[in-house]
């Protein structure tokens, strides 16, 4: 098993593979831990642009588990902002 997790906003996306299989996506709340009922072929990941990466994990119980800990370090896993665009001319 393999699973890429993403986080866009409040919400926390999964995209996993059980033995060469894709699983699909699932999405739960930032303050939620995944379950294998989460996941659905059809569902589309979210946009590069609109989400960042988090991490690669080998199983639902890793992923739950360092979310757990995050959640108790009082750490929330945010959305990176993106710098300014603007180019200043001297």
């Amino acid at each position: 098993m393999g699973f890429a997790v993403y986080a866009s906003d409040d919400q926390l996306w999964a995209k996993g593979t059980h033995e060469y299989r894709p699983m699909g996506v699932a999405v739960i709340a930032g303050s939620s831990v995944f379950t294998s009922r989460d996941f659905h072929r059809r569902r589309q990941p979210p946009d590069a642009a609109q989400a960042r990466f988090i991490g690669y994990f080998a199983s639902l119980g890793e992923i739950n588990g360092f979310l757990i800990r995050r959640r108790s370090q009082g750490l929330r896993i945010r959305r990176k902002q993106r710098p300014d665009r603007a180019i200043s001319i001297f």
